[in-house]
């Protein structure tokens, strides 16, 4: 398990690591959802805007006061293995960052999911932290016997029974994010984080206007995952995300408490040409860097 500033910048990519319950079986996990809530059902017609492919974000991480540690890319491609597949490429680094010649991190998560539901059925992670630290991590999840199988480094497989449909840290990010969000109605999507499965809940606190934003001022949809468990890195802390109020759902901000000071992830690139309104929208500081990358793609 890594700590410190890995930990910290990822934060963002790591928005599961939530309530923790552990639960042996269908019975037992459907009497642990707390009284009240019920379980997040994603919303399809959100799927043909906020979560169908060809989307691409780009977050500038920094602490309190504005020191930037590093970025986060997210891509989300449409996939030919299996019927209505995704792939969710997810890249941490201190690129640009503070601390990118002491402390370097590329960590690259790449979270493979199909159906309805956008369950997961391939996650991998390669991690390179510091100048000594290396680490390769595969699941696989059998989601019609409710069965994870789990590799790490060349270390043997270990076997994980977890019941019913289960999404992972990345693939449960994405879900929540399409599913109906109510102010004062949370709800609970299952998802499996440090070796078992997890009952998430997530809050939906309220709508709010954002001034300084990627799209300058927008209406937003409040949400805060309750962050108990650490998940593939250790964090703890409250964090609140901020979705644009409409069918794209973007993230434009999140921000995470930390024992001291905060973290805030803002986006400051998105592609998207499901979402007009949003799509090609670059902060001014990137826009000669991404001028000079689209001249050389031609």
């Amino acid at each position: 398990m890594k700590t410190g500033l890995a930990g910290i910048l990822s934060v963002l990519i790591c928005i599961a690591g939530w309530l923790s319950v552990a639960a042996a079986d269908q019975e037992t996990q459907e009497s642990q959802i707390p009284a009240g809530m019920v379980r997040g059902a994603i919303d399809p017609e959100l799927l043909a805007t906020a979560y169908r492919g060809g989307e691409r974000l780009r977050f500038d991480v920094s602490y309190t006061g504005g020191l930037k540690l590093g970025e986060l890319h997210i891509e989300v491609t449409r996939l030919d293995e299996r019927p209505d597949s995704y792939q969710i490429h997810a890249r941490v680094t201190t690129d640009n960052g503070l601390f990118s010649a002491l402390y370097p991190i590329e960590d690259v998560h790449v979270t493979k999911v199909s159906g309805p539901q956008r369950l997961p059925y391939y996650y991998e992670v390669w991690q390179q932290e510091g100048f000594n630290y290396e680490a390769h991590r595969v699941t696989k999840y059998d989601q019609r016997r409710g069965r994870i199988a789990y590799w790490h480094n060349e270390k043997p497989a270990e076997i994980f029974e977890v019941g019913g449909d289960i999404q992972n840290e990345f693939s449960s990010f994405f879900a929540s994010r399409v599913m109906e969000l109510v102010p004062g109605r949370p709800f609970v999507v299952s998802t499996f984080a440090d070796y078992q499965r997890n009952e998430v809940v997530v809050m939906v606190r309220d709508r709010e206007q954002v001034v300084e934003t990627l799209f300058d001022s927008v209406e937003t949809v409040v949400v805060e995952p309750i962050m108990k468990f650490s998940g593939l890195y250790d964090k703890r802390g409250d964090t609140v995300i901020w979705y644009t109020d409409d069918r794209c759902r973007v993230p434009v901000l999140v921000n995470s408490k930390l024992l001291i000071g905060s973290l805030t992830a803002r986006l400051v690139a998105y592609h998207n040409p499901a979402c007009p309104d949003y799509h090609a929208r670059v902060t001014e500081k990137y826009q000669d860097e991404y001028r000079e990358n689209e001249a050389e793609t031609k």
